[in-house]
């Protein structure tokens, strides 16, 4: 029986690194983590959605959304949620001839 490493199945199954596919793969993964630690961190503070969709303006239903994954969401309100829960973020864009590096 042959084995393989997690990095093959992946390439086999979703694509190999920089394809659509897979570039589709990381961002939703990425998202995915993103609401896990909101939500997380949203309990620890004892907050309901509801009450940290009022510290930043915007309804209950949002932050599920968030929370889970089922909807775009802007950089913006990101960094409301960020901010409401006291949360340290840096933010860095690297182009090939530019770089912004912002943090909170």
């Amino acid at each position: 029986m042959k084995t393989h490493t997690l990095n093959e199945v992946q390439d086999k199954i979703i694509g190999e690194i920089g394809t659509p596919n897979r570039e589709q793969f990381e961002y939703e993964l990425q998202m995915d983590l993103i609401g896990q630690a909101i939500k997380q961190t949203r309990q620890e503070r004892k907050l309901t959605q509801e009450e940290l969709g009022k510290l930043i303006g915007v309804q209950k239903a949002q932050i599920s959304r968030i929370e889970n994954n089922t909807s775009n969401v802007t950089i913006e309100t990101l960094l409301r949620v960020f901010n409401a829960l006291q949360a340290k973020v840096k933010f860095q864009v690297e182009l090939p001839h530019f770089k912004i590096n912002l943090g909170q």
